[in-house]
């Protein structure tokens, strides 16, 4: 199904193989916490997703383990923003802005991380929303 969604959406666009199961468990071990069951769906169709201009839309499982490991122990990051447990990264859009779940509490939304801004509204029997209305 998202093999299609996003060939729809983007007729270019490159798909990796799935993950593969032991990839997953290996990235919750590395994370210290499980990932949202509606990521796991998309990284057993494609382990990662790249669009416009090489723009890796969804990560690798690896880059995903990687950069939320970073984001959580940089002590940069520590000191400009608030933590970062609570996210658990998956992606981007090239320009700064990074894409993530929320795991506390657990909510099927997406978030950009730069704006705040939630853009899919996970709820049962909505239609996704942004914070504008649109």
């Amino acid at each position: 199904m998202w093999r299609e969604i996003a060939r729809q959406a983007l007729p270019e666009v490159e798909l990796s193989e799935p993950a593969d199961p032991a990839m997953v468990t290996t990235a919750e071990q590395r994370l210290g916490c499980s990932i949202p069951t509606e990521l796991v769906v998309l990284l057993q169709e494609t382990d990662g997703i790249v669009g416009h201009d090489g723009v890796e839309t969804l990560w690798p499982l690896s880059r995903i383990a990687e950069e939320n490991l970073h984001f959580r122990s940089d002590r940069a990051f520590v000191d400009l923003y608030m933590p970062f447990d609570p996210l658990l990264f998956f992606g981007d859009n090239g320009g700064g802005d990074r894409f993530a779940f929320v795991r506390t509490p657990p909510r099927p939304d997406v978030f950009v991380w730069n704006t705040r801004t939630t853009v899919v509204d996970g709820l049962p029997g909505t239609c996704g929303t942004t914070s504008a209305g649109l």
